[in-house]
């Protein structure tokens, strides 16, 4: 550490620093003058980190993956970014298990188990409990019950009970999670009960003969448990939304990845990368609508600004008054879109946004359907008839929104081929008829089997 024991002005100097020019004043010994240099200490520290940072990552994926949750399970965003990088790098990452989670993500071979210091509503306390109580001489919690039996409710409690449930923790020993919602109200009043029990020295009948007649007694301890009314479990959607709602994070899978997965054809960009795109470029995204803001210009009219997620992440959104009066009533939180727009990269922006120009629900996206033998694809008459009844109900570009997709048949083979966005239609079913009238295989197909 240098220490700075005077200052002397010396005016403006010309000093050259790795050749650029610039203006320094410090004063050395025998009156010279230093150029303020970067120290190449600092540079070859940062150098050899990034070096060390690469060799890990390259070659212990699953560790480094792991040392990254775990040093940001306190920041949700940060978390759900390395969770998605995770599946990119082929590593899945489990959710908390009651029975093997430790405080901090754990790694395994090609998986990383969900640590439960990244679960809310669980304090160091409530996790300290949950971990001590399962290495005790219980061993692994065998059931609802039984966890309620061995942890401290006060400390654990309910909002931390349900926010273990509805993240999957308890799926290995109850798979229907709504199921255990219902059952906890009871339990929690069953296991307090027993708790004082003990407390007073008092025992129940059933504990006094599951004592007496049966070895230790657990197996009855576990049929006295407290049962609801038998219910069916959540729908994925539910699952993946109350997850939401209790993480701050998809921990199953995000509600979109089956969604486009299915839609690969119709080459929806990924909402995390809309950077990587050019100012101005036509893209398309399979959306949830996060957050909606709508509002009146100083002209009286209407549009929204809007938060979009995807399994990349997350981006803003602006729909413009033509657009809004259009696509408005499909503007709601938790609305799952296909949306069409363009890239805006504002200077006053750190990041860049969608201009949304068109919407339409997942559930509603249609595609044209084309089997065409291998002689009718190579056939000069085939392809001038199919792209002239294309062209006759394409319209208007912006309003063509229904892809064609082209099944090319051969011998032995089949491929998938995705006509040019001026070839989309606007109306599914009367190109449909016009292509069947015409002597092609052709049919509508709803993007998601339902």
């Amino acid at each position: 550490m240098v220490k700075i024991v005077s200052r002397k002005s010396l005016g403006v100097q010309p000093v050259y620093d790795l050749g650029v020019a610039g203006d320094h004043n410090f004063l050395l010994a025998n009156g010279l003058v230093a150029s303020n240099c970067f120290n190449k200490s600092h540079s070859t520290a940062y150098a050899y980190v990034t070096y060390q940072t690469a060799y890990l990552k390259a070659n212990y994926p699953v560790e480094y993956m792991t040392a990254l949750l775990t040093a940001s399970s306190d920041n949700q965003d940060k978390v759900e970014k390395y969770r998605e990088n995770c599946q990119k790098m082929g590593i899945q990452v489990l959710p908390p298990d009651i029975n093997r989670s430790q405080k901090h993500f754990t790694p395994g071979e090609k998986t990383i188990l969900f640590g439960l210091s990244a679960v809310r509503n669980l304090g160091e306390n409530a996790i300290e409990i949950i971990i001590n109580a399962r290495e005790a001489a219980g061993g692994s919690f065998k059931s609802l019950g039984d966890f309620c039996s061995r942890v401290d409710l006060r400390t654990v409690n309910k909002r931390a009970l349900e926010t273990l449930i509805l993240s999957g923790a308890f799926d290995r020993l109850q798979p229907n999670r709504r199921q255990l919602m219902n059952d906890s109200e009871l339990i929690i009043s069953w296991a307090q009960k027993r708790t004082k029990e003990k407390e007073s020295g008092q025992m129940n009948l059933f504990d006094f003969v599951g004592n007496h007649l049966g070895g230790d007694g657990k197996e009855s301890e576990f049929e006295q448990e407290p049962k609801s009314p038998p219910v069916p479990d959540y729908s994925i959607q539910e699952k993946l939304k109350l997850e939401k709602e209790h993480l701050g994070f998809y921990v199953s899978e995000h509600p979109l990845t089956a969604i486009h997965q299915a839609a690969r054809l119709l080459s929806p960009i990924n909402i995390g990368q809309l950077d990587e795109y050019k100012e101005r470029k036509p893209v398309s995204a399979i959306v949830v609508i996060i957050a909606v803001k709508k509002i009146v210009t100083q002209k009286g009219t209407p549009m929204a600004f809007l938060t979009l997620e995807d399994a990349s992440g997350q981006s803003e959104a602006v729909v413009f008054t033509d657009a809004y009066q259009k696509i408005q009533s499909l503007l709601v939180e938790e609305a799952q879109l296909m949306v069409w727009g363009k890239v805006d990269k504002r200077k006053d922006r750190d990041k860049a946004q969608l201009i949304i120009e068109d919407a339409e629900l997942v559930d509603d996206l249609k595609l044209i359907m084309i089997d065409l033998p291998l002689e009718f694809a190579v056939d000069p008459v085939k392809q001038n008839n199919l792209r002239g009844i294309l062209q006759e109900h394409s319209g208007e570009k912006v309003q063509s929104l229904v892809p064609v997709i082209a099944v090319i048949h051969g011998d032995n083979s089949r491929q998938f081929v995705r006509l040019g966005q001026k070839y989309w239609v606007q109306d599914a079913d009367s190109t449909a008829n016009s292509l069947q009238s015409a002597g092609f295989n052709a049919y509508v197909k709803t993007l998601l089997t339902k």
